[in-house]
């Protein structure tokens, strides 16, 4: 399994900015390559599943979300086996949890998809 650390959540006031991050460790008995990384979110409107903002290629190839598009950057730092989400000009409706979601290579478990424990984020008017 791939352990994943987030971190950056918090309050901000609408139309304020907010960085997440969320790093990716295996047990040193295992090797991992990481394939697609990204960010799900649970608003508080509706905390009936997850919705896709977000994910990152090994090759930086980007999936953004409609209601984000141009507001939320995804990037990831290979090395570090990092991937942050720059959220910008933030709304109310941005509000809820934002889980880090990662699927890669464990050796020698095989193709694993692992989830994050999730990040506040809070929007004040």
């Amino acid at each position: 399994q791939v352990q994943l650390v987030e971190s950056g959540g918090g309050l901000v006031q609408a139309g304020g900015s907010l960085r997440l991050s969320c790093a990716a460790s295996v047990p040193s008995t295992s090797i991992f390559t990481i394939k697609t990384m990204g960010w799900y979110r649970q608003t508080l409107g509706d905390r009936r599943e997850r919705e896709l903002v977000a994910t990152i290629t090994s090759d930086h190839i980007t999936t953004v979300a409609d209601s984000v598009k141009g507001r939320f950057t995804i990037s990831r730092d290979n090395a570090l086996n990092t991937v942050y989400l720059q959220m910008g000009s933030l709304k109310a409706e941005d509000a809820g949890v934002y889980y880090c979601n990662v699927n890669a290579y464990v050796w020698p478990t095989g193709t694993v998809e692992n989830w994050g424990q999730g990040t506040l984020v809070s929007v004040s008017s």
